[in-house]
């Protein structure tokens, strides 16, 4: 197979696409706006209505409420990266044609790439601060390590802006899209978004273990609860680890389809 030689990439030329993509952005404010509807519709009717039934969690001694929104917050941050990065790089690769009229600039393909990322970790991030916000005048927040929630969402939605690009190389039409929601709608339901790990059976806790939500919404929770510790940095090069590889894999099928 022939070794595609990616090109290299400039903070520079990088920050001009994130420019290009918030010119855009800031005539409307309607895209972060529904990128919290979804979040808020869950913590209700979940999170508060079936809080009353449920109380306290057994173990961790919050309410349940409590217990679900920093998981909640953690999948605000994932949806909001990973949906720009998929749906939206698709739609500027294959519809608009976007980067056909960028590349003849001095944009190369991975400054591209790299400016799709951040311009999802920006929007994970202001999502995460919105919902946060939220959180806190629904007094669901116990500990001021909450906080630790932002820098944390930044990770995540760089692990999963990256993991958004590297599938959108491989979708081939609108369709493809279901096979996405194939994975992503059971990894948002059992990886412990609305109960502990403890309540599956041992043999199958290493499965969601491996799954990239049950890392990040370890890595937001467990500080919004007040706990913190040096297992903490498990799902950090765990995320970390992740959007590397996915950065890798999207930036050489990016230049192998762009430039052929």
């Amino acid at each position: 197979m022939t070794t595609v030689a990616v090109p290299a990439w400039t903070r520079r030329r990088a920050l001009a696409l994130i420019e290009r993509n918030f010119m855009i952005y800031r005539r409307s404010v309607t895209p972060l706006l529904n990128a919290l509807v979804e979040p808020i519709l869950y913590l209700l009717s979940i999170g508060v209505g079936v809080g009353m039934l449920v109380g306290t969690v057994p173990g961790v001694d919050v309410p349940y409420a409590t217990y679900v929104a920093p998981a909640i917050l953690a999948t605000t941050a994932m949806n909001t990266a990973f949906n720009q990065t998929s749906f939206g790089v698709f739609i500027r690769m294959r519809v608009e044609k976007t980067y056909e009229a960028i590349l003849p600039t001095p944009l190369s393909v991975t400054d591209i790439a790299v400016g799709e990322v951040i311009s999802a970790m920006i929007n994970g991030l202001l999502t995460s601060i919105g919902f946060l916000a939220l959180m806190a005048v629904g007094g669901l927040v116990t500990s001021a390590w909450v906080l630790l929630a932002l820098p944390a969402s930044l990770l995540i939605s760089y692990a999963f802006a990256a993991g958004g690009l590297a599938v959108t190389t491989y979708l081939r039409d609108f369709p493809d899209f279901q096979y996405i929601q194939l994975f992503m709608l059971p990894m948002y339901l059992f990886a412990t978004t609305f109960y502990p790990l403890s309540v599956y059976p041992e043999a199958v806790r290493p499965l969601i273990q491996v799954l990239p939500l049950y890392h990040s919404i370890e890595l937001v929770r467990e500080p919004a609860l007040g706990r913190l510790g040096w297992d903490l940095l498990i799902p950090v090069a765990y995320l970390l680890a992740f959007g590397s590889i996915a950065m890798y894999v999207a930036t050489r099928r990016m230049t192998r389809a762009m430039l052929r």
